[in-house]
C-alpha cells in the first residue's frame, strides 16, 4: 500500500511540475508579448486553491484533476472584451505573436530536458560496469561476436561507462541507425568493434528483457554469502540474523555464493526456508519465510538483507559518470534533440505499423516508471522527468486540432489564405481533434492494463 502511494505522489508531483513548466511557457511569453493573462490553472476540475494577484489580477488555481493545464487568455472569441483593452486580446495580436505564444509551451519542455539533463551529467550516474557475464548461442550477442569478459565502451561512438546508458544506446541507436558499432574491451585489454545489425534488436514494445533477447547476461559479482546489513522489521531481523553470519545451505540444497541465494529467496515469496548457517564458527538452523514483493509483473520474495562488502568488489562492477559544468550542457542539448527525432520516430512507426502499440505508455505505466526512479534516486527521477517533458513537448507539436500543433497548422493555413479559418472550421477540427486525443488516451490505458495483466 505505501508503494502504491508513494507512486501515485510521484506520478502527480511529475506530471504537476511538467504540466507547469509548459504553461509557464504560454504564460510567460504571452506576457511579455503584451496578452492580458486572465487564468494559470495547473489541473482540471473543482479548484484546490485559487489566488489573485499581480496588477492584471490574473487568477492562479491548483484544480483537483493533475493531468493537464491551461492558460486562459483575453480573447473577443470567448467573451466580451472592453473597448480599451482590444490591443490586450490574443485575437487581435499579429500572426507571428500568436504563434509565439503556442510554441512556447513546447519550448518550455525542451529547454527543461536540457536542464534536467544538464543536471544529471554534472550531477553524476551511478550504476553497474557493463561487463558481460554470460552469452547465449545463436543469440543477436552471439552472431555479433561478443564475448564473456567484454566491457562495452562505446555504442556507435557514445561511451557507455554504465549497463543503464549502454541499455539506453542500444534502444536509441537501434531506432536510427542501420547497425551498431559495439566498442568492446575484452578481458585481456584490447579493444575491438563488433557490429549487430539493429535489425536483430526489433520492435522494443514487444521486448521486455531487452539483454535476454540479445542473448547477453551481465557479469555477476561472486560475492559470499555472508550477511552484511539487516533491516530492522524484515523476515531476516525476525529470524534473528546478524552481520557476518554465512550461509551453508537452503532446505539441504548447498549454497556458494551471494548471487545464488538471493535467486533462492526470490523464488519462493511466502514459503518457509530451512536455513542452516555459520556464526562464529558455530552452525545453527532457523526457519525463515521470505516475504512475498510484488516487481515488476512478478512477485518475489523478501527478507530485508544486504551481503557484507568484499574489498575490491565495489571498485570493479560500480562506477560514477559525471561531466563538468561546460562539457554537460552540450551534451545535454545533443540528448534532447536525440531523444526529440527518437519519440518522432516511435511515433511514426506505431501510425504505419511498423512498430507495435506496446511502445505507448499510459498513466499506469507513467506513474509506475516515476515512482521507480524516485526510489531508485534524485538523477533518475530527474532524467525519467527529461524524457516524459520531451514527450510531452513533441507530443504537443503534432498538428491536431485541440494541440498546440493544431493551432500551429491553423495560422499557417492563415498565413498561406491571408485572413483567419472560419469559426466552423475550426469548430469541426477541435471535435476531430479531441476524438483523436481520446482515442489515443484510451489506447494508451489499455496498453497499460495489458501490461498489467501480462
Amino acid at each position: 500500500m505505501d508503494d502504491l502511494i508513494f507512486k501515485i505522489a510521484a506520478f502527480i508531483v511529475a506530471v504537476g511540475l511538467l504540466v507547469a513548466v509548459h504553461e509557464f511557457g504560454h504564460f510567460w511569453v504571452a506576457r511579455r508579448l503584451g496578452i492580458k493573462v486572465l487564468r494559470f490553472s495547473i489541473g482540471f476540475g473543482r479548484p484546490l486553491w485559487r489566488r489573485q494577484a499581480g496588477p492584471d489580477a490574473t487568477e492562479y488555481v491548483i484544480a483537483a484533476v493533475p493531468l493537464g493545464g491551461y492558460v486562459k487568455m483575453l480573447d473577443e472569441r470567448e467573451g466580451p472584451v472592453a473597448r480599451e483593452e482590444l490591443y490586450r486580446a490574443f485575437n487581435r495580436k499579429s500572426l507571428w505573436v500568436r504563434s509565439a505564444v503556442v510554441v512556447a509551451g513546447p519550448m518550455f519542455n525542451f529547454l527543461f530536458a536540457i536542464l534536467a539533463f544538464w543536471g544529471v551529467l554534472t550531477l553524476g550516474e551511478t550504476g553497474l560496469r557493463p561487463l558481460i557475464g554470460d552469452v547465449s548461442p545463436d543469440r543477436p550477442a552471439a552472431r555479433a561476436e561478443l564475448r564473456p569478459g567484454d566491457e562495452i565502451l562505446a555504442i556507435n561512438g557514445r561511451v557507455t561507462p554504465t549497463w543503464s546508458l549502454a541499455m539506453q544506446e542500444l534502444a536509441t541507436a537501434s531506432l536510427s541507425e542501420p547497425a551498431l558499432r559495439i566498442r568492446v574491451r575484452d578481458a585481456g585489454g584490447s579493444e575491438h568493434v563488433r557490429v549487430m545489425p539493429s535489425a536483430e534488436i526489433g520492435d522494443l514494445g514487444e521486448t521486455k528483457d531487452l539483454l535476454g533477447h540479445l542473448g547477453l547476461a551481465p557479469e555477476r559479482p561472486d560475492a559470499p554469502p555472508v550477511f552484511g546489513e539487516i533491516l530492522r522489521g524484515e523476515p531476516a531481523a525476525d529470524a534473528d540474523l546478524r552481520e557476518g553470519d554465512l550461509v551453508l545451505s537452503a532446505d539441504g540444497n548447498t549454497i556458494v555464493n551471494w548471487g545464488e541465494w538471493v535467486k533462492y529467496v526470490q523464488a519462493r515469496p511466502g514459503v518457509p526456508i530451512d536455513l542452516r548457517f555459520e556464526r562464529n564458527g558455530t552452525e545453527q538452523r532457523v526457519s525463515l519465510t521470505p516475504a512475498p514483493r510484488v516487481r515488476e509483473d512478478a512477485v518475489i520474495g523478501r527478507i530485508g538483507a544486504a551481503n557484507q562488502p568484499v574489498p575490491g568488489l565495489k571498485e570493479r562492477y560500480e562506477v560514477t559518470y559525471r561531466m563538468g559544468w561546460g562539457e554537460a550542457f552540450p551534451a545535454a542539448v545533443s540528448r534532447t534533440a536525440e531523444y526529440s527525432v527518437l519519440t518522432l520516430k516511435v511515433i511514426w512507426r506505431i501510425l504505419t505499423g511498423q512498430a507495435s502499440i506496446h511502445n505507448l505508455s499510459g498513466p499506469i505505466t507513467i506513474a509506475d516508471t516515476a515512482g521507480k526512479t524516485a526510489s531508485i534516486g534524485f538523477v533518475y527521477f530527474l532524467k525519467f522527468l527529461a524524457i516524459v517533458s520531451i514527450s510531452l513537448g513533441v507530443l504537443n507539436l503534432l498538428p491536431v486540432p485541440v494541440l498546440d500543433g493544431g493551432h500551429l497548422l491553423y495560422f499557417a493555413i492563415e498565413a498561406i489564405k491571408g485572413s483567419p479559418v472560419s469559426e466552423a472550421a475550426m469548430m469541426q477540427g477541435q471535435k476531430v481533434g479531441l476524438i483523436l486525443l481520446l482515442g489515443l488516451m484510451t489506447l494508451a490505458f489499455y496498453v497499460d492494463l495489458m501490461r498489467v495483466f501480462n
